[in-house]
């Protein structure tokens, strides 16, 4: 506890997520509290021009009843969408980057920035939105503020053509590009100023509101206007079903228009107006207490808006007819009391808030993207902690007159709704898998939360996605399915501890304890091969792994399924070498992802290599995931480089494996093994000498759906006894490999034909070499034994030598030496079983055995199975 201060990570890739600061930062910036750092912003986003023009029409359209259906309907979404936020943000200290920050850390890096950047593109192009918005409503409002003024004739419906005024796509184009910059430079100005400005486009706005409900308290029957009723429960009953129907452009109703309304559309069109839950979070670098800050002012702000919208439904269904809600546009302005003209001001007003919020939000977004590093190409826009994103401002600016310049944002207005619906998919799956894998670390304050809660958020915004344009839906989905590839491709690998790390954690658990620790049946048997990377043989520093290795283990998985252990084991002490062992795992692992291959590292220190086997042999793995195979190269260097204690090691290795019941690969010829474009031609020859479980068989048939050995045909050649019927052999082989969907040609070698075949020269040569070192190491322990008065010791063991034996061993070696050679010269690949070591026989023996059974065999595998089936004959 008196140690160093730990610093506080700038970034959540270097641990920032679960660093705990022990020191109190020191505020650099202003910071804003619960009403002006989220409430207030989410209630100038949600309360737009939608509720001022449209909402009355909507009633009129819908009827009182189906209103407060979609009232509710898109209301659930965004208030479950909320409180997924809430317990999210409540799960530990947030930075910038609100929804994305969540998102992110939940689904991981990838996902985040993807639906980050989305929804950093609808923030910055809704911005151009209000602002024409407002634009539109001014021009409307003072029409002698036009500075190209544009009329047109139309005819409403009657046989009269009334000449209709509209703002020029000029005039918007200026004025939107002047009143952009304007918030802009607020903008500019930091939190500071924007608290300052936003209560004087949020007064007005709510002084307009004020006015709407005096008047419609207020209204009696045709005043303020024909079509209004005042309060009436004759309007409440005549305007409580729907009333679909075709309309004009412009909403009038007309049998002969181009639209025709529904429930969905209606969905489409109201969207809009509930969503800005998000202006909040996405300030979450300026707030004192993301905590408290986020789930109070956000969920009041959702409750505030739905509340008035439900009782605005009531009331506009009963103050006016259908007839006065389908034509009368501005019928709040219509209205209101005392000051009818309020309402355009709130308009305006409400929609330069929004746009505000929209231009504040959206460059800090991006640049806590840029922030976390994930692509190189973002750098531009990273800031400092506490600073203002000056560059991602500028940028989000060009974006907004861009779209203003455009003028018409009709095409791509409903692609924005759709990157706001991604990003509340995106929280509210995050809150679902976050609560639904319940981690130690998942401890949020923010209790008023379930999985099931978000999973139906989730839902519904996909529903409502659907429901508003299935073309949009996929062209959003396209958009960030593009943006996550290019991050996947393009991106900088992040750990953030997100959610799928924790579900497959447990995904692992579940299937492990399912698998259980009974032996795994032969149509369910994978190999998992624990490979040794440096047993024998001195290999460059930089260099973990033997390369060919590594082909080796991927000619061991069908297409490429299935988990290799890498093995390397460090002489010497654990304390003094740890972090020697450290650096040795990062570098195989490192290596093993440069030859694509699918697979752990681990380093094992240990006094020795015997001893470390032995450990690693005993308790590597987990249950039926332990690895069944031990891979190795053969020693062919130990008698050039004079190295005495390798047949010792080897072994007991290899005895150590048949104690475990472990399978035994060894690889003579490693050098020359192929790698993937490296076509092989010839056979794949099968010395099946004793049963292993069809191991051979099997490694075979795996080594044939690699690219470099497709074109080779498999061979097996059996051993029979002298009076066994060789013919009988061959089909009982035969039908057990049809019986394996096994395609192989069989060869019958008789134990009277071996007997009686000439031996090749090179196979004479090695054994005669054999036989004299065997024999000086024989006089060598016998001297050493009468000296000593000791019996006979090899390898720190007593051992007892049959010379009869010894010549038998030798003898069968030379004639499955002199067979292969004489069969398989040319083939691909030869497989052999692996002799036992013989009880009480030294080790240099054994390899004297060994090498005479490898002589002159450019590519050999030496296999022994273990005490299990590894293919089957059933379905």
């Amino acid at each position: 506890m008196t140690g160093d201060q730990i610093q506080a990570p700038s970034s959540p890739r270097d641990g920032g997520d679960v660093s705990i600061a022990l020191e109190r930062p020191r505020p650099t910036a202003v910071k804003s509290g619960t009403l002006m750092g989220v409430f207030v912003p989410c209630l100038q986003n949600i309360m737009g021009i939608i509720y001022y023009i449209r909402f009355s029409w909507i009633v009129g359209m819908a009827g009182i009843g189906e209103s407060l259906l979609l009232v509710a309907f898109c209301g659930s979404c965004t208030f479950l969408t909320t409180i997924s936020l809430s317990a999210i943000a409540t799960n530990g200290a947030m930075k910038g980057g609100g929804p994305y920050y969540l998102i992110g850390r939940a689904l991981g890096p990838e996902v985040g920035v993807s639906i980050g950047l989305c929804f950093f593109l609808g923030n910055a192009v809704a911005g151009a939105m209000y602002v024409l918005g407002a634009v539109e409503t001014f021009l409307d409002a003072v029409p002698a503020a036009g500075i190209l003024r544009e009329t047109v004739t139309r005819v409403n419906g009657t046989n009269i053509a009334e000449p209709i005024t509209r703002p020029s796509l000029h005039d918007l184009q200026i004025y939107g590009i002047v009143v952009t910059i304007l918030l802009c430079f607020i903008v500019f100005g930091g939190v500071k100023i924007i608290n300052r400005v936003a209560p004087a486009f949020l007064v007005p706005v709510v002084f307009s509101l004020v006015c709407i409900f005096s008047g419609i308290l207020l209204a009696r029957n045709d005043r303020p206007a024909v079509g209004i009723t005042g309060l009436s429960s004759e309007s409440f009953k005549d305007n409580w079903g729907s009333a679909y129907q075709r309309t004009s452009n412009a909403g009038i109703p007309d049998p002969n228009g181009n639209i025709y309304w529904s429930f969905n559309a209606l969905v489409g069109l109201f969207f809009p107006a509930v969503t800005g839950i998000m202006a909040g979070s996405n300030r979450s670098a300026s707030l004192k207490d993301t905590q408290h800050s986020i789930p109070i002012g956000t969920l009041a702000a959702t409750l505030t808006t739905s509340a008035l919208y439900l009782v605005s439904v009531l009331f506009f269904g009963s103050v006016a007819t259908r007839d006065k809600l389908l034509t009368d546009r501005l019928l709040t302005a219509s209205i209101a009391w005392p000051f009818p003209a309020i309402v355009y001001v709130g308009i305006i007003l409400s929609t330069l808030g929004a746009a505000l919020q929209s231009l504040t939000g959206a460059p800090r977004l991006l640049a806590a993207i840029a922030n976390d590093d994930i692509l190189p190409v973002l750098n531009y826009f990273k800031v400092v902690d506490g600073g203002e994103p000056h560059v991602a401002t500028f940028f989000t600016a060009f974006i907004c007159i861009g779209c203003v310049v455009i003028g018409n944002l009709d095409l791509i207005s409903p692609t924005i709704t759709m990157f706001y619906l991604l990003c509340y998919a995106g929280v509210n799956l995050s809150c679902f898998l976050l609560d639904l894998l319940d981690a130690p670390s998942w401890r949020p304050r923010w209790k008023f939360h379930h999985w099931s809660l978000s999973l139906v958020g989730a839902l519904l915004c996909i529903v409502i996605m659907f429901l508003i344009s299935w073309t949009f839906t996929v062209v959003s989905l396209a958009l960030a399915s593009l943006i996550y590839y290019y991050v996947s491709i393009k991106g900088k690998a992040g750990d953030w501890g997100d959610g799928f790390k924790s579900a497959y954690f447990q995904l692992a658990l579940r299937s492990l304890r399912s698998l259980g620790a009974s032996q795994v049946h032969p149509k369910n048997w994978y190999p998992i091969p624990l490979i040794f990377c440096r047993p024998w043989g001195k290999l460059p520093e930089n260099v973990p792994c033997h390369p060919k290795l590594a082909d080796f283990a991927n000619c061991m998985k069908k297409k490429g399924r299935g988990m290799s252990i890498f093995i390397s084991i460090i002489d010497g002490d654990y304390h003094e070498r740890v972090e020697d062992a450290k650096a040795a795992c990062k570098q195989l692992s490192t290596y093993i992802d440069y030859k694509q291959c699918e697979g752990v590292a681990e380093i094992v220190v240990a006094p020795n290599m015997s001893e470390g086997f032995r450990g690693i042999v005993q308790t590597m793995g987990l249950g039926n995931l332990k690895p069944n195979i031990i891979v190795m190269r053969y020693p062919e260097i130990w008698r050039r480089e004079n190295l005495i204690d390798i047949p010792a090691t080897f072994v007991g290795i290899i005895n150590d494996c048949i104690v475990a019941n472990k399978a035994v690969v060894i690889v003579k010829g490693l050098d020359e093994w192929p790698n993937e474009y490296q076509r092989q031609y010839g056979t794949i020859d099968l010395y099946w000498i004793v049963r292993d479980g069809g191991l051979m068989l099997l490694l075979s048939q795996l080594l044939l759906t690699k690219d470099s050995f497709e074109g080779c045909k498999i061979q097996v050649f059996c051993i029979a006894e002298e009076d066994s019927d060789a013919e009988g052999l061959k089909a009982d082989v035969k039908k057990f490999l049809y019986d394996l969907r096994m395609q192989a040609e069989v060869i019958v070698i008789s134990m009277k034909s071996w007997e009686g075949q000439g031996e090749q020269q090179e196979s004479i040569e090695a054994f005669s070499a054999a036989q004299g070192r065997i024999a000086s190491y024989l006089g060598e322990m016998k001297e050493r034994a009468e000296r000593d008065k000791t019996p006979l010791m090899a390898d720190g063991k007593l051992v007892v030598v049959n010379e009869q034996q010894v010549e038998k061993f030798l003898y069968t070696t030379l004639k499955l030496n002199s067979t292969i050679l004489k069969y398989s010269r040319m083939a691909a690949v030869v497989f052999v079983s692996l002799p036992p070591p013989p009880a009480n026989h030294p080790a240099f023996f054994y390899m004297e055995y060994m090498d005479l059974l490898v002589e002159n065999v450019p590519r050999l595998l030496i296999v022994r199975g273990y005490r299990r089936d590894v293919v089957t004959l059933f379905t």
